[in-house]
């Protein structure tokens, strides 16, 4: 096997760069196992919402009475709200993130190299550019399905308007709005993951090197159920620290996206009216199923990922 695209570590760990994977069973086998997991997922991301959109006097305001409320009126379909259009959005998202991730990471190791950095440094700075680059770069197919997702992940809850599908949000709100309106709240959105999704790679590419020098003995190769909880422990690592860091700025948006346009309010408002009801803590609201989702997507994505890029390496030169 040609190594000059695959980068050796100390600990005896490989990373395979973008040069040298197969692009076809990338995608591929990247859409099929990304989109298992997120309907592993999905019912948090719906709980998560429906918390932050709660009026100050709904009955359903924790995750349990959420859960409760779905399954008593919708059952099981209930958590699910929306999911058809996140798969359907989720393939060319996927699609533009990983492109971007894995060229902006290999150009940017190669920026590196004249500075000599550690190499937890050299990794966070790297990982963090690149998943800064992704997220930004996935925002254009990712806002809109966010907004029509949101909207049906709502309806009828706390006021909310219902739907009869997914294209039925997007014909009312280009009717009401226009195209903008399908891109509510999209500077936020971009403000949100794009720096999470920096702060998420950058944790995870850095904390994985320093858990491998404390694990590290000698010229002994890790075996597959190490590095398995390295890759875990770096991905818990990484979803703990950017659901801290963004969630404010997550509730906020979700608020601006889901609120109908005959009483949209201004980022401002949305502000003042989360401190009014629940004083600083209302921007953390529905902290802890997002910080679970993003905990447990985290780690569940990043294995699959790492297992995706392995099974996807070329066995030549030729990709």
């Amino acid at each position: 096997m040609d190594t000059a695209g695959i980068q050796k570590h100390s600990f005896g760990q490989t990373e395979i760069n973008w040069d040298k994977l197969h692009k076809t069973k990338f995608y591929v086998v990247g859409a099929g196992i990304f989109s298992g997991i997120t309907v592993g997922l999905y019912p948090m991301s719906v709980v998560k919402t429906r918390m932050q959109v709660a009026s100050h006097d709904a009955v359903e305001r924790n995750a349990l009475s959420v859960i409760k409320g779905l399954l008593k009126t919708d059952g099981i379909p209930g958590l699910y709200k929306g999911f058809g259009t996140v798969v359907i959005g989720a393939i060319p998202t996927r699609i533009i993130f990983l492109t971007a991730l894995e060229t902006t990471k290999l150009t940017a190791l190669k920026m590196l190299v004249p500075f000599k950095l550690s190499e937890p440094t050299q990794a966070a700075v790297a990982n963090g550019v690149a998943g800064l680059m992704a997220s930004f770069c996935s925002q254009a197919v990712f806002v809109p399905v966010d907004v029509v997702s949101q909207k049906l992940m709502v309806q009828g809850y706390s006021g909310h308007a219902t739907y009869t599908g997914g294209v039925d949000v997007v014909r009312k709100v280009v009717k009401s709005e226009g195209i903008r309106g399908l891109y509510r709240g999209f500077w936020l959105s971009v403000l949100t993951y794009s720096p999470s999704s920096a702060v998420w790679w950058a944790t995870y590419g850095a904390s994985q090197r320093v858990i491998w020098r404390f694990l590290d003995d000698g010229n002994a190769a890790p075996t597959e159920g190490k590095i398995l909880l390295v890759q875990a422990a770096g991905g818990i690592s990484a979803g703990a620290t950017s659901t801290c860091v963004t969630t404010p700025l997550d509730t906020i948006k979700t608020r601006l996206q889901v609120t109908g346009h005959d009483k949209r309010p201004t980022t401002k408002q949305v502000v003042r009216s989360l401190i009014a009801d629940d004083g600083w803590i209302g921007f953390y609201r529905g902290f802890g199923p997002r910080f679970f989702t993003m905990s447990a997507y985290g780690t569940s994505m990043i294995l699959a990922y790492e297992y995706l890029t392995y099974a996807s390496a070329v066995v030549d030169s030729e990709s």
